[in-house]
């Protein structure tokens, strides 16, 4: 599974211009699976997510977790993190899982991400969605496993 994460100070989600999803200051995670991927990683990468240490300690220095600080976080499924761009110019999606296991992991993900007992939001799965953030920092990782 991939996860982007997104240090922000606000984000939200919207389908059809109606916002379905909310989040002060915390994490906007896009998340997509991959082909191969199970339950085990669903559960491996919530877990990591929550321990990233992105958020500044009284030093200033990025020591503390979106757990540590009492985060909120929003969930947005984005299959296109699979892209293979490789060959060509048309990036190529094949690497993702298909629709049915994409839609469990990710909801899967949601759920454990909620179980930390801090504020968990969520895009729908499938929808075209517009997203806003104000990214804090910026401070953007990469996490995959």
């Amino acid at each position: 599974m991939i996860a982007l994460l997104q240090r922000v100070q606000s984000a939200g989600v919207s389908v059809a211009g109606e916002e379905i999803g909310a989040v002060g200051a915390g994490l906007m995670i896009l998340v997509c699976a991959v082909r191969g991927d199970t339950e085990e990683k669903a559960r491996a990468l919530a877990s990591r997510v929550l321990r990233c240490r992105i958020f500044e300690d009284e030093a200033g220095k990025m020591n503390r977790s979106v757990t540590d600080v009492g985060g909120e976080i929003l969930v947005v499924s984005q299959f296109t993190l699979a892209a293979d761009t490789s060959h060509g110019n048309r990036p190529s999606f094949t690497p993702a899982a298909d629709p049915e296991t994409g839609r469990r992991l990710y909801e899967l993900f949601a759920r454990e991400c909620a179980a930390s007992g801090l504020k968990v939001a969520c895009g729908r799965f499938g929808a075209h969605m517009a997203v806003r953030l104000i990214n804090d920092g910026p401070v953007t990782i990469w996490l995959e496993n």
